[in-house]
């Protein structure tokens, strides 16, 4: 019997400026470079750096120690609002010609670009 997962909508998309609120790298700020929703996951730049021991090949004739970021999951993450530049919860609201948005819940100011 297989079981149905619904993914949850994420409030976070590319290019967006996050806070990291939990795990590890808790506070720190990045740029999310990928959004993998089937996995409910983010890729932030800098943030979640992770080594990965490689041997010699043909994309990687030297091998040895390869850092990168890995993803980390989106509630764990926080949306920077671009106006009063504080981390803050997301609420989305329709305008008049029916388009949904993403607003600040702290200014009340638009987020999406």
């Amino acid at each position: 019997m297989k079981s149905t997962i619904k993914n949850t909508c994420c409030h976070i998309k590319k290019d967006d400026k996050v806070k990291v609120i939990a795990g590890k790298d808790k506070g720190k700020i990045g740029k999310v470079l990928k959004v993998i929703s089937k996995k409910n996951r983010v890729l932030v730049e800098n943030v979640n750096i992770i080594k990965r021991h490689s041997r010699p090949s043909a994309k990687n004739r030297q091998g040895g120690i390869v850092e990168g970021e890995a993803p980390l999951h989106w509630s764990n993450l926080m949306l920077i609002c671009n106006k009063c530049l504080t981390p803050s919860r997301i609420q989305m609201q329709r305008l008049e010609d029916g388009k949904k948005v993403r607003t600040c819940q702290k200014c009340k100011e638009i987020v999406d670009a």
